[in-house]
């Protein structure tokens, strides 16, 4: 296999210009690229990729922390996300690195060790809150990066967001259309921003219909966290006759508690996220999504955007959402 000094004397022309078409600089003219490359793939050279990133200055990693329980990295309907984000940053050299959050340690903790170890080039955020302290931390040291969803921070930045407050208040619309009154809300922590949103799309919906908005029930965005705040919800005088979870394992967890209640088979339920396993349920879990085809690459190119230097307000994206009707929003309603 040719080392750089042997390309380069092959092909009549310095070492520097080699490295340079190598590594893609507009400098060097199309023909001699073409060349280098043909030259570099017959005599099976690749370059060091050590030194090509200390050339470029680049670590050609992009990384997304999650928190992570023994055992599981979630939450689930992020996994199909980054791989399809992963596969678009490959193609333009880059890795996505998943980072697991280790136990003791913050998501803001790992931020820093990244960006000030300069282990990366750009970071994508996940599950964010109303004040991201991340957020506010890449800002702060000028990292190129993506959020999956919004914050409340007065600095644009970029993300890609399903409008959750019209969603579920066309979702709360819909048990109202169908003769409920009694419309319970398991929400997710309130300081999620996704959550609130979610709280505060259901809350409008209600009272425009001159409903209490007493019926909801605070928890964990897990399947236990459904289940206790449904059996709170389960256990007041006036019991929900329809539930409208922030997320599906929340709405699978609710399901778990419907069926150790008397009358629970006639709750209505729908969720969020549309994950592979509401199909399964039982009843099969109606849901709703965010919008948009292949959802991954559009996170790589707002990355790639990003990196580019195009201001954030250029790259924000709001999605709409849509039902998924399955049977768990239909089921019979008795009382209301």
């Amino acid at each position: 296999m040719a080392n750089l000094k042997q390309l380069a004397q092959s092909l009549g022309l310095s070492i520097t210009t080699v490295s340079r078409a190598l590594d893609g600089y507009a400098d060097v003219s199309a023909a001699t690229r073409e060349r280098v490359l043909a030259a570099a793939a017959t005599a099976g050279y690749r370059p060091n990729a050590s030194a090509r990133r200390l050339r470029k200055q680049r670590a050609e990693l992009v990384a997304v922390t999650l928190p992570s329980d023994p055992g599981h990295i979630g939450p689930p309907h992020f996994l199909d996300m980054l791989s399809g984000c992963a596969e678009c940053l490959a193609g333009a050299g880059l890795n996505l690195v998943i980072a697991p959050v280790p136990r003791g340690e913050s998501e803001l903790d790992l931020c820093r060790r990244f960006v000030d170890g300069r282990r990366v080039d750009a970071m994508l955020l996940v599950r964010t809150r109303r004040h991201d302290e991340r957020v506010e931390f890449l800002q702060s040291r000028g990292i190129p990066f993506v959020t999956n969803g919004r914050t409340e921070s007065a600095v644009p930045h970029p993300y890609i967001d399903g409008d959750g407050y019209a969603g579920f208040h066309a979702a709360t619309r819909r048990f109202q259309d169908a003769g409920h009154r009694r419309i319970g809300h398991i929400a997710g922590p309130q300081d999620y921003y996704f959550a609130h949103a979610r709280r505060q799309g259901w809350q409008a919906a209600m009272q425009e219909a001159g409903l209490g908005t007493d019926l909801c029930a605070e928890a964990a965005p897990t399947e236990q966290g459904g289940y206790i705040a449904a059996l709170d919800l389960l256990r007041r005088p006036e019991r929900p006759t329809a539930l409208v979870c922030a997320t599906d394992e929340m709405a699978i967890g609710a399901l778990r508690a419907l069926r150790e209640v008397d009358g629970g088979e006639e709750i209505s339920i729908v969720g969020h996220d549309d994950l592979p396993i509401g199909a399964f349920a039982s009843p099969s879990l109606s849901t709703m999504r965010m919008t948009g085809e292949n959802l991954g690459a559009s996170f790589a190119s707002l990355l790639l955007r990003a990196m580019a230097g195009e201001p954030a307000d250029r790259l924000q994206e709001l999605h709409a959402i849509e039902f998924v009707d399955r049977d768990s929003h239909r089921r019979p309603l008795r009382t209301a």
